[in-house]
């Protein structure tokens, strides 16, 4: 198995004090959290944060730790020592109730330290398959409203995973994207040591007006054939409520693109909101109109068609 070094999971050096161990360790958790992280490994980093934060706070473990030498390598081929017996710095084995919370989601290399010989089952100490475990995270997926993501919200939604149909209430955090999710903690299946956690997979519901490709947004915007000739400035209805500001430059034409920076999906860096622009002609459907028609095409010297040929 690997060798897992705590210290430098933490990034903290192997004198650190105790409040700096513990300031690593939210700085990390917050960085990895899976439900905003945006690294491809956080669920995993986040998992050896907590491990490393596990054994590195507790002054026994650490101490037990700390025997293994510093001369190990992250990653490196490990073994327990001979005569390791997982004992807390000499003080003796643990009792089952005092190992119950180690086993969840922790790695072989954590249980082949402190995983060895419980005390308190007749005839000995326990077997592996009989210590207590964590129960199995389960999965589920949502839909929300991409306000929702654009503000935050608490919602109510009816999920389904191998423990059945249950409804729960959600906090949906400001800045979340499609295919991110959000961890229930205890929600999972069942376990001697505590239940797992639920993972709800985000999706967003469709929005009549706007697309969305990461935490960019898209929007097709309508606009007048005298406001992409002479110029504008707009109100752009934004999915959460209110409205951005938006200049349309004079001569536009029907496809420009327009980029208003930061106004997608929050986040670091947040999202950008893309506008563009499709001249609408109104329709010739008086007799007003048709002759405004008909004085556009005697007076304005105009051929859509003049870079074509003949």
């Amino acid at each position: 198995m690997e060798y897992k070094d705590y210290y430098k999971i933490l990034g903290v050096e192997r004198c650190a004090s105790d409040d700096a161990i513990r300031k690593a360790y939210r700085k990390q958790a917050r960085k990895y959290h899976p439900d905003v992280s945006q690294e491809p490994d956080a669920d995993t980093r986040f998992k050896e944060v907590g491990e490393a934060y596990e054994v590195l706070r507790d002054k026994d473990k650490r101490a037990a730790y700390d025997q293994l030498g510093a001369n190990w390598q992250q990653g490196q081929d490990f073994r327990p020592p001979p005569g390791w017996d997982g004992s807390f710095g000499g003080g003796g084995q643990r009792t089952r109730s005092d190992a119950q919370a180690d086993f969840g989601d922790f790695s072989d290399f954590f249980s082949s330290i402190f995983g060895g010989g419980f005390a308190g089952h007749a005839g000995g100490g326990f077997h592996q398959h009989e210590r207590a475990t964590r129960g199995q995270d389960q999965q589920s997926k949502i839909q929300i409203d991409l306000a929702d993501a654009l503000q935050g919200a608490k919602r109510q939604f009816t999920v389904s995973s191998a423990s059945g149909q249950r409804t729960l209430t959600v906090n949906i955090p400001k800045g979340i994207k499609a295919g991110q999710k959000i961890r229930l903690n205890g929600q999972g299946q069942a376990g001697s040591a505590g239940a797992g956690d639920l993972l709800l997979e985000v999706a967003f519901k469709p929005h009549p007006l706007y697309k969305v490709e990461g935490r960019d947004l898209y929007l097709n915007l309508p606009v007048a054939p005298w406001e992409a000739a002479l110029g504008t400035s707009l109100n752009v209805p934004m999915p959460a409520g209110g409205s951005v500001a938006l200049k349309v430059p004079a001569d536009s034409r029907s496809g420009r693109r327009m980029r208003l920076k930061g106004k997608g999906i929050p986040g670091n860096p947040a999202g950008d909101l893309f506008v563009t622009l499709e001249v609408a002609l109104p329709p010739a459907d008086t007799d007003k109109a048709k002759a405004f028609y008909q004085q556009m095409a005697a007076e304005l010297p105009f051929d859509p068609r003049r870079n074509m040929g003949s």
